[in-house]
């Protein structure tokens, strides 16, 4: 049973510092900010610690927002929008400890204390790309683990990681092709600076890192029309699941969560670059198609770091050749059962 001492709308207080994302919460000095996209809704309410309530202030485009005084990082949160027996985890969360279903958790990344101030990034040319699942590439199946594995990378001449998809997904086990929420490092790997640990550390031994990312399709993100079905559209399919709405009525608030996630792992964690997954399935004829946003966005928030955008095209810097290891493979060993089959 919910506390409705504090149903009736909230006071907003206009956060003292800038927001570094148009969505999600974010922890400023006085409290934290909390923005969300619902344009399919006309009221919205905040629920923090599974008790209190408070009402969030529309804005225009279909944004509600909320500032609150005292709250700060490891705050739990989820949204309702009138049946405070549905609760719902933020599209843009940054933390589910208890999966996608359960509540969001309020993350401050200046928390973390970074080393790699003089790492420039990665190059264009040059890399000698290592492909990891972290799930699978040591015993425990985290970041914590595999950062001590590092080094044995750098000693066999890797200089750069692929790491396959990472956000949170439905399960206790995945490639990462299934991701529900974006902007969620999954709580299988660990927590968040758990993330940033491994990167400073791969940064530190002169490794770049790489992160695979998947923008066609959400997993079981479906759940997403309870915000808007504005995230979807029927004019495209794909074989994964719904096509994603970067072109129709409505459209500028998935293409700002998807581009925005795109530089929200520059930024917060400091990859070195983007494997655009399945680019094929992004349908855009805008005039900006998505995948020139998504290179922008994410170069921006790289500053003066270089960063490696794979998939070509659209201002990014190669393609990914999934045929090559295919060919390879039958070149080496005269096996051909696959082609056959």
């Amino acid at each position: 049973m919910h506390d409705h001492s504090s149903s009736e709308k909230s006071e907003t207080m206009r956060p003292r510092s800038r927001r570094r994302l148009p969505i999600g919460a974010e922890v400023d000095a006085g409290g934290v900010s909390f923005r969300l996209w619902a344009p399919a809704r006309e009221r919205c309410f905040l629920v923090i610690e599974g008790n209190s309530q408070h009402q969030m202030t529309a804005e225009d485009g279909g944004y509600f927002c909320l500032h609150l005084p005292g709250l700060d990082a490891g705050t739990r949160y989820q949204f309702h929008f009138g049946d405070a027996d549905d609760l719902l985890a933020d599209p843009a969360s940054r933390f589910q400890p208890d999966g996608p279903s359960g509540p969001s958790v309020v993350v401050d990344p200046a928390r973390y204390q970074w080393s790699d101030h003089d790492w420039q990034g990665m190059p264009a040319f040059g890399a000698a790309l290592y492909e990891m699942h972290i799930g699978t590439f040591t015993r425990e199946g985290t970041f914590a683990a595999a950062r001590e594995k590092l080094e044995r990378l750098r000693a066999i001449g890797i200089n750069c990681l692929e790491v396959m998809p990472i956000n949170e997904f439905e399960g206790e086990f995945g490639w990462g092709y299934d991701g529900t929420l974006l902007y969620a490092p999954t709580r299988l790997y660990g927590t968040p600076d758990d993330v940033r640990g491994f990167v400073d550390e791969a940064h530190r031994i002169g490794i770049g890192v790489i992160l695979d990312v998947v923008y066609n399709h959400f997993g079981k993100g479906e759940r997403f029309c309870e915000f808007t079905p504005d995230y979807f559209t029927e004019r495209y399919s794909n074989e994964w699941g719904k096509s994603i709405n970067f072109d129709g009525p409505n459209s500028r608030g998935v293409r700002e969560y998807v581009a925005k996630n795109a530089a929200y792992w520059i930024d917060e964690f400091h990859f070195d670059g983007l494997r655009i997954d399945a680019t094929q399935a992004l349908f855009d004829s805008s005039h900006d198609h998505i995948i020139t946003v998504i290179a922008r966005e994410a170069r921006a928030a790289a500053g003066q770091r270089q960063i490696y955008l794979d998939v070509g095209g659209h201002g990014l810097d190669a393609l990914w050749n999934d045929d090559f290891h295919r060919s390879a493979t039958v070149a080496l060993t005269g096996r051909s059962e696959a082609l056959l089959s």
